[in-house]
């Protein structure tokens, strides 16, 4: 099958469009059981309702693992963003209220966040053993809830098309407490600007009713989480400092730590 060339690529996998199709071909490294549980991720989230594209297939491309799915005809909400940065501000709306649609549903059937962000913490090198251990131990205190989570949600995940958005990359997803995942968009979002993160999470905090603290909170742990993804574009030496911020100082904290 002649792909041409992705039209997306990833640390798992590149993605092509071929005959109105999105295939997503995994790389080697990755174990077999990989485009099943990926498929099975996002079947939940398309069962439950939210507009997600249709997995068609599990299958083998070209000798490699591959999932194919519905083709979304669209742009992202993080190309629109980049287009027109006066609506930023209506576009995030837009994608906290799908955020929050999202955590309504319950997902048992996936793996617990605690389970995945304990294996994140473990595997990241160079980190100090004792900040580990100090780290693990929050962990093991933060509520546990079993709502589904996309552990990746953020505008260029979102794709508009005509009138409705479709939610994509589901490889990240699990069942887990959405403090965190919100948490986590805030982290992601921070890396490129402040003013996004601080707005983001200041419109999720305004339609949920949690105070920022809720959600900030979880920042040591899944600062920790993303060290370990091993990002080339990610600052590490960002995330460290979420590591060892007061932990009482909540907001504020955080937000010198990032001047």
């Amino acid at each position: 099958m002649k792909l041409g060339e992705p039209i997306a690529s990833g640390n798992t996998a590149n993605i092509y469009l071929y005959k109105n199709k999105i295939i997503k071909i995994f790389k080697d490294h990755l174990p077999e059981t990989e485009p099943e549980y990926e498929a099975r991720k996002q079947k939940v989230a398309f069962e439950s309702g939210l507009r997600v594209p249709k997995l068609l297939e599990v299958t083998i491309v070209n000798g490699k693992q591959a999932i194919i799915m519905e083709y979304v005809k669209g742009k992202t909400l993080g190309e629109l963003v980049k287009e027109n940065m006066d609506q930023v501000e209506s576009f995030l709306e837009m994608s906290v209220d799908i955020q929050m649609e999202i955590h309504t549903v319950l997902a048992e059937s996936l793996e617990p966040m605690r389970f995945k962000l304990q294996r994140q913490i473990e595997a990241v090198e160079g980190l100090d053993k004792q900040v580990k251990t100090s780290l693990l131990k929050k962990l093991e205190s933060m509520t546990v809830e079993n709502k589904l989570c996309h552990g990746d949600f953020h505008l260029y995940n979102l794709i508009k098309s005509d009138e409705e958005v479709f939610i994509i990359d589901w490889v990240d997803a699990s069942t887990g407490n959405p403090r965190a995942d919100v948490c986590r968009t805030y982290i992601l979002y921070s890396q490129v600007s402040r003013d996004i993160a601080e707005l983001y999470l200041k419109l999720y905090c305004e339609k949920s009713g949690w105070s920022q603290q809720e959600v900030l909170e979880w920042a040591p742990i899944i600062a920790a989480a993303r060290l370990s993804e091993n990002v080339a574009t990610e600052d590490s030496d960002r995330l460290m400092k979420y590591l060892f911020m007061e932990e009482h100082n909540h907001e504020s904290s955080i937000f010198r730590v990032l001047d």
